[in-house]
């Protein structure tokens, strides 16, 4: 049975972000997952994690300025400084939560552009061997470009095959459904072919983004087939609840209590 992380800067919205733990606790998960904990001290994050019996199942590492329209720095050639430092900020809240696994963001460049590509490789690198002796993985998502037009990793051929070449023992595969199903299509063999290096799985319904209920795919074969698969990660919810969080949950249910 797949174990689902609610991602709370998405889900319970109804309520101030400190107070979802509780809120997903109450629900039914046993995990969570969020974009970005930074505004936040690192041990208040903890404190509202673990005394709700929570797993953090992934975090993604400072984007930048993110209402200007910043998504990362990994691709981006002059801003390797910033990808170091952002590597530091994170760690207090790793180590506060005990997530395993960070997000590494690409940044807005082209995939076309040998300097971006090269930044992108240096970038991986670098994060991967900062944080293994910290027991941490790197994992790469790749993101459709109708959602953020020019984010760099935007094909997950690519990072496949970037992941197989750098053989780096921490470094793995973010695989969002949906962003796979809008970019490639075919999600149930692109499975069956990159599981060995996927380290996070992400759903949500295409093309609305919403519960992962209807629509395009058929999420409860998807669901089926992951535990075929013998994927034992985290299944993350990002999606946009059509109304109140927990009205949506019917899809959920048989799932709830799988523990983390």
């Amino acid at each position: 049975m797949p174990r689902f992380a609610a991602n709370l800067s998405m889900m319970f919205n109804e309520v101030p972000f400190l107070d979802r733990f509780e809120a997903a606790a109450k629900a039914g998960f046993a995990a969570v997952e969020f974009l970005f904990p930074y505004e936040y001290p690192a041990d208040e994050i903890g404190k509202r994690l673990h005394g709700n019996g929570l797993t953090q199942a992934l975090f993604n590492l400072p984007p930048g300025d993110w209402k200007a329209g910043e998504r990362g720095f990994a691709a981006r050639p002059d801003h390797f400084a910033a990808l170091q430092q952002s590597l530091t900020t994170a760690l207090p809240y790793a180590q506060a939560t005990g997530v395993k696994r960070l997000h590494l963001m690409a940044g807005i460049a082209d995939l076309n552009d040998p300097k971006a590509v090269a930044a992108f490789r240096k970038s991986v690198a670098h994060a991967a061997e900062f944080l293994a002796p910290h027991g941490l993985d790197v994992v790469i998502e790749p993101i459709n470009p109708r959602n953020v037009p020019g984010y760099f990793l935007n094909d997950f051929l690519f990072a496949r095959d970037l992941i197989n070449e750098l053989r780096i023992p921490n470094l793995k595969l973010q695989f969002d459904i949906y962003h796979c199903q809008i970019i490639h299509g075919d999600v149930t063999m692109r499975l069956r072919e990159m599981m060995p290096i996927i380290g996070h799985i992400q759903i949500a319904s295409i093309p609305s983004r919403n519960e992962p209920d209807g629509e395009e795919l058929n999420y409860p074969f998807l669901f089926e087939e992951l535990d075929r698969l013998g994927y034992d990660g985290f299944v993350g919810c990002e999606y946009n609840p059509r109304g109140n969080t927990t009205d949506g949950l019917a899809w959920f249910r048989p799932y709830a209590g799988a523990k983390s």
